[in-house]
């Protein structure tokens, strides 16, 4: 049963694959988040979501871990930890029960949702949520509160997200490693969204793009529902790289370049002259170019990365289309994670979907501001708030916590949740 918990410390758990973040957090009753302590270390071991090295992926933890605690004053104990990687697979399913009283009660509501995603996974799979998206009672409209309608039967459609166990058991065992209780696995874009988007943008129609290192989490809300959502194996680590090869520097130089200079479009919005020093690799000189130079190299990349969403994005528009549901992104595109923070990335965005956009920075936070009110926070504190609204012996998960007025949206979930389940 999902329910709404008391203030409580939380602790969200990010392994991502250029650092590691963890945020402690006091969650107070109008579900608004007191940031207590926090702790980044760069990522060592993890590619794409994905463990490679196992004492790599655990001391990195352990120095995210050592460092929150030291300015939380707090010892950490369990930890909500996110998931994202090439494994990450979504379905949308429905299931049909009898209405044998006449009436959709709690109990037919449950059935019919359990009764949706009891379909054959993959092999190793294993389901992270279990989304509701909309009921139909017969020959009636679809409804997102079917409770007391009258009918013969309740057919319920939920969206599912899935992991495969092998990501999940090493991810687990270098948590595990530092003697940390895992309280819940989250996806790492369903947790994004808890931090950055509004119950309107939801409502009108939204697309979240999280941009991190090694992957990129896409999440579509059409119609007041998660239609889609999907895990992309590549990420701001590829342009990295690719900087790295074309003016043959080192890694750690060319994230310093792309993190500093780095524009989304051609010629850049502003500076275009500024002149960017290049460190040499194995003892080269080094080189000088303007900022316009770096944006003819970093403009591709960051439409090539948009561009690939924009094709997804065609391709779910014509489903939904086919399938009577509304898909239009009236809200538009909000872009989050540490990739978002790309120089005149919303505009790269506006030229390529021909609609709104806008970077998702994390609301409703007190404390620690200065710290985490950055996209790169979105996952680890969207983990605290799915937390809060979620118990841990569920997988049925109720849309986020609206955000556009915080503790009139938390009455919201409440009362969505008490006609729901």
């Amino acid at each position: 049963m999902t329910k709404i918990a008391e203030s409580k410390v939380i602790v969200g758990l990010e392994v991502g694959s250029s650092k590691i973040v963890t945020v402690v957090g006091e969650v107070l009753p109008d579900a608004v988040v007191n940031v207590l302590g926090t702790g980044v270390c760069p990522s060592r071991g993890i590619e794409r979501g994905s463990v490679v090295d196992l004492e790599a992926v655990t001391s990195s933890i352990k120095k995210a871990i050592e460092q929150a605690e030291s300015i939380a004053n707090y010892e950490i104990q369990g930890v909500a930890l996110a998931i994202t990687g090439k494994h990450i697979k979504t379905i949308n399913e429905s299931g049909c029960v009898p209405l044998e009283t006449g009436e959709v009660t709690s109990e037919y509501i449950d059935r019919a949702i359990r009764t949706a995603s009891s379909i054959k996974l993959d092999e190793g799979s294993e389901i992270l949520h279990v989304i509701p998206q909309e009921y139909k009672v017969d020959h009636l409209e679809k409804t997102k509160k079917p409770l007391g309608l009258q009918g013969v039967r309740l057919q319920a459609q939920v969206h599912m997200i899935t992991c495969h166990q092998d990501w999940l058991r090493n991810l687990r065992k270098a948590v595990e490693n530092n003697k940390l209780k895992i309280d819940q696995v989250v996806f790492s874009g369903m947790a994004s969204s808890y931090s950055v988007l509004t119950e309107d943008e939801m409502e009108l129609g939204v697309c979240l793009i999280d941009i991190g290192g090694g992957t990129m989490d896409i999440l579509v809300y059409a119609d007041g529902a998660l239609r889609y959502s999907q895990v992309l194996p590549f990420a701001g680590n590829e342009i990295t790289k690719h900087l790295s090869e074309i003016f043959i520097t080192s890694p750690r130089d060319a994230e310093t370049i792309k993190v500093k200079f780095a524009s989304a479009v051609y010629p850049p919005l502003t500076f275009a002259d500024k002149k960017i020093e290049i460190a040499g690799l194995g003892g080269r000189l080094p080189q000088n170019i303007t900022k316009q130079k770096l944006a003819q190299v970093t403009s591709v990349c960051y439409t090539e990365l948009l561009s690939i969403v924009k094709e997804e994005l065609i391709t779910l528009q014509n489903e939904l289309k086919q399938k009577g549901i509304k898909s239009d992104l009236t809200a538009g595109i909000v872009l989050t994670g540490g990739g978002s923070q790309a120089e005149d990335i919303v505009q790269c965005a506006m030229d390529i979907f021909g609609i709104p956009a806008r970077v998702g920075y994390p609301q409703n936070i007190t404390g620690l501001t200065d710290y985490v009110n950055k996209p790169q926070y979105a996952t680890a504190l969207g983990l605290l708030q799915y937390c809060y609204l979620n118990s841990e012996d569920s997988h049925i998960t109720p849309p986020p916590l609206q955000n556009n007025g915080f503790v009139s949206g938390a009455k919201k979930v409440v009362d969505w949740i008490k006609k729901t389940f």
